[in-house]
């Protein structure tokens, strides 16, 4: 029942008072994000955490000037892989081989039907796909950050190649895919929070077949 009240209590915080977030809660949001899912097991991005406040000022300049992104205690930046390589594929298997104790051939026959799945599509299509990875990282985020009373506000309204430009993320293979201040609301200056929260009902939502 508690992660049903943490995400009834979490809503996309509109304004935040810019109280700084305990490193504890941080290092924990990141970690629940480390260990969530993704297709077979690639974690096909990379979790850029931005409190600079003259990146920030950056970043909110090329995103609709949206005020949570100053005013935000953290803001991450979910980034994922511009393309599927060989060498990223390989670098995986063999990170993890080594960490399990297991000798590189005993994953061959998997490593290489995905070698052969992903290195004949063109790079926009791999990047579609890992950018679906990195909203699952951003869905963990959410439930972890509302555990932890710290509040977020996912965000897509932006210049991903302006934001690229900023923190340089094409020299590093990545793209950015979606921002999430955390901080803490602003009860007197956000419209939203004393709101009913409204989701579709269960009987419109779900369908058991």
């Amino acid at each position: 029942m508690e992660v049903l009240e943490n995400l009834n209590w979490r809503y996309a915080t509109k304004s935040m008072n810019g109280t700084p977030v305990p490193q504890e809660k941080i290092d924990y949001i990141l970690e629940a994000v480390r260990l969530t899912a993704s297709s077979s097991g690639l974690q096909p991005y990379e979790i850029l955490v931005i409190t600079d406040p003259e990146i920030k000022e950056r970043i909110r300049s090329i995103a609709w000037n949206q005020s949570q992104i100053t005013d935000a205690s953290h803001v991450l930046v979910f980034a994922a892989w511009d393309n599927y390589t060989a060498e990223r594929i390989n670098s995986v298997f063999k990170f993890n081989n080594e960490q399990r104790g297991l000798p590189d051939s005993v994953t061959d026959e998997y490593r290489n039907k995905l070698l052969s799945s992903y290195t004949v599509k063109t790079a926009e299509e791999n990047f579609t796909h890992t950018a679906k990875q990195a909203y699952i990282a951003l869905g963990t985020a959410l439930i972890a950050a509302a555990e932890q009373r710290v509040d977020s506000t996912p965000m897509e309204g932006f210049d991903p190649a302006a934001l690229d430009e900023i923190l340089d993320l094409k020299s590093k293979g990545l793209r950015s895919v979606v921002i999430l201040p955390l901080g803490y609301r602003n009860e007197e200056n956000d419209w939203l929070v004393n709101m009913k929260k409204v989701r579709t009902p269960t009987e419109k939502f779900v369908t058991v077949i």
